[in-house]
């Protein structure tokens, strides 16, 4: 690990020599920082009817638009440059839709490779021309980086390898060019449901990966090897925060959340009253890009928290039932949506504030 680490310090301090610090020419962070003011959200959810959408908002909880689509989905992104957003259906996904996200028309529907499935995320270029799915080839459980041409209506062009099992979220880091991934580290094949295969020889990471020649530059190991890796976010300065969910005893209660923050790999360690309340499982990690914030949901738990990124220190510790996605909001707050159809203002100023309550439940994330 010492020496794909040297290696991957070395690439990106060179890139940040190259480009400057804030790398507001190149990247898609700074650009997120300055948005906020008039952000759209996007989620999928299922109805009150059984029926699946996604489901467009403002920043104050009030609706745009809702389409409906055939299966179950997860998460997703926009497309820089455009009026399009993704979303990606659960895994195993077999597509993902394109649509207008002023509109909620559907311009596309992408269907996964023979063999393959989506895990539910992906994430664009800077410039919008490429798309980066996190997928598995799943009669061997191999991860991969499958990679569309968005200019090509979405033509699969490439595929990278990941050299493990089970990516799930990912995010560009700053430097416009390295992914980077949580593997999640579980094998699992579409003919048995959602049934863990390699409980006992899991090997989850936090990896950053060259997004044109497929290189691994880093790959950090969770402490346990049951810490599975399956949600993160990156700040404007490169700061890494991802959450795992633990396969292991139920009685065990291990730290949750992983840093990568100037040149170090930790873990945060929340205290021992804390800990148990988040029941191992983190469904959504967001970092504020205008502050040294975090926000994280705990559905298990019936929790949602916002901790300083610097120290791990809480700020907030909010019960909130069912909690699912969670996003910034402009001025250092966070919108979190919940299974139960509900939509919650979250900062460390002022107890949790409800916009909404929608006849719908949403899924994990908010994009």
């Amino acid at each position: 690990m010492s020496l794909n680490r040297r290696h991957f310090l070395a690439s990106l301090g060179g890139a940040i020599g190259a480009t400057g610090l804030s790398l507001t020419g190149c990247s898609l962070l700074p650009a997120k920082a300055n948005s906020l003011q008039s952000r759209e959200y996007v989620g999928a959810s299922k109805r009150n009817d059984g029926r699946y959408a996604v489901q467009s908002l403002n920043s104050d909880g009030t609706q745009r638009w809702q389409t409906l689509v055939e299966a179950r989905c997860h998460g997703g992104c926009f497309r820089p440059n455009s009026a399009q957003v993704l979303i990606f259906e659960r895994r195993p996904g077999w597509w993902f839709h394109v649509f207008d996200s002023r509109s909620g028309e559907r311009l596309a529907h992408i269907k996964a490779n023979d063999g393959e499935h989506f895990y539910g995320h992906g994430v664009f270029s800077t410039d919008g021309r490429y798309l980066y799915a996190t997928a598995s080839r799943y009669q061997h459980g191999d991860g991969i980086i499958a990679v569309y041409d968005a200019q090509a209506s979405y033509a699969r062009v490439n595929t990278l390898d990941l050299k493990g099992i089970g990516p799930h979220e990912l995010r560009l880091h700053p430097d416009s060019q390295t992914l980077v991934i949580a593997l999640g580290g579980i094998k699992t094949h579409p003919d048995y449901d959602r049934i863990k295969m390699n409980l006992e020889s899991m090997a989850p990471a936090l990896m950053m990966m060259d997004r044109t020649s497929g290189e691994i530059r880093a790959r950090f190991s969770p402490s346990q090897h049951q810490l599975s890796c399956r949600h993160l976010d990156v700040t404007p300065q490169g700061h890494i925060y991802a959450g795992y969910q633990y396969q292991g005893p139920n009685d065990h209660t291990p730290s949750l959340i992983a840093r990568y923050r100037n040149g170090r790999f930790d873990e945060v360690e929340f205290t021992d009253d804390v800990q148990p309340q988040l029941a191992n499982y983190i469904s959504s990690v967001s970092a504020h890009p205008q502050s040294d914030l975090v926000a994280v949901t705990a559905p298990r738990g019936g929790r949602a928290l916002i901790f300083e990124g610097a120290t791990g220190r809480i700020l907030r510790n909010e019960a909130i039932t069912d909690g699912a996605g969670v996003e910034a909001l402009d001025g250092g707050d966070f919108l979190v949506t919940t299974g139960h159809g509900k939509l919650i203002r979250m900062g460390i100023n002022a107890p949790a504030l409800e916009l909404a309550t929608l006849p719908l439940h949403w899924d994990n994330h908010l994009v």
